[in-house]
């Protein structure tokens, strides 16, 4: 597994950039400048599940193992979605995606929210978040600001 970090900060109080990041309509459209299509359906609470989907395109499931509210979340994924929405957690392809853990820490200092994002991936996904979660998080912090 991969260790990835990606930051951010943004002039906006840390409550607003969580619902910002977390609400359903506006993550849909900062996730969807990098990943077209993006959303999830679930709930963001410990202990809770995490279906990441593009329709027609499958996704990913996750259980949320920790969260603070407007602090702290983490992800770990338990298995993939296919194309036509069926759990999948026993092909390769799913054993080799179960693991990956995404986080996300939000922290304020002066006014400002500090975000950190890291993901624990298999190499082979590296290129996708190098070239995705920057852009995201640039539209994450124009819709925060604006």
């Amino acid at each position: 597994m991969e260790n990835l970090e990606y930051n951010i900060q943004i002039t906006a109080d840390k409550k607003k950039v969580w619902s910002i990041m977390l609400e359903p309509d506006t993550y849909k459209e900062w996730a969807g400048v990098s990943w077209p299509g993006s959303d999830y359906e679930g709930a963001w609470d410990k202990g809770e599940s995490i279906k990441f989907v593009s329709p027609g395109q499958g996704g990913t499931l996750a259980q949320i193992t920790e969260y603070r509210p407007h602090d702290f979340v983490l992800a770990e994924h338990i298995g993939i979605i296919n194309a036509d929405g069926s759990e999948d957690r026993d092909s390769d392809a799913a054993k080799g995606w179960i693991g990956t853990t995404e986080s996300y820490t939000f922290t304020t200092q002066n006014g400002k929210t500090d975000l950190k994002v890291n993901i624990k991936c298999p190499p082979e996904w590296v290129s996708m978040f190098d070239e995705g979660w920057p852009k995201a998080l640039d539209k994450l912090k124009e819709m925060c600001e604006g």
